[in-house]
């Protein structure tokens, strides 16, 4: 059965939701302090009752009416819209927030300073031998 026959499938909202999150199962389980098969039944069923639905929507950090209303094709349009108002890829003056840096430049450098301080802690004690 496809999810076009079946809009309101509030299992299947709240399965996306929590993909979309990229929150396990297992972590949704725990934060509702249920087992794993209990979210997977919870996720396979059409309706949810309302307490069950407001732990999940506290456990997603969202609202009940947000996984209510929740659609594929409103994230799709969120996220086009969020890349059609990014600047970056135009020639006006605003800039995007974009890195300006190799993050794995950092990770060297600071790779390179911990090695450099060891050298330099060795260097230290040897001279402490030394002298006795």
């Amino acid at each position: 059965m496809s999810t076009a026959t079946k809009p309101y499938h509030i299992g299947r909202k709240i399965s996306r939701i929590r993909e979309l999150k990229d929150m396990k199962q297992e972590a949704l389980a725990q934060a509702l302090g249920m087992s794993q098969q209990a979210v997977s039944v919870m996720e396979n069923s059409e309706i949810v009752d309302e307490e069950k639905l407001k732990d999940v929507a506290n456990a997603l950090g969202m609202t009940v009416e947000a996984i209510k209303n929740f659609s594929e094709e409103a994230v799709i349009n969120y996220f086009n819209n969020i890349y059609d108002n990014d600047f970056s890829h135009s020639n006006g003056a605003i800039q995007s927030n974009n890195c300006s840096f190799n993050p794995l430049d950092k990770v060297v450098e600071l790779y390179e300073r911990l090695v450099q301080a060891e050298k330099d802690k060795n260097e230290y004690l040897e001279k402490l031998l030394k002298g006795k």
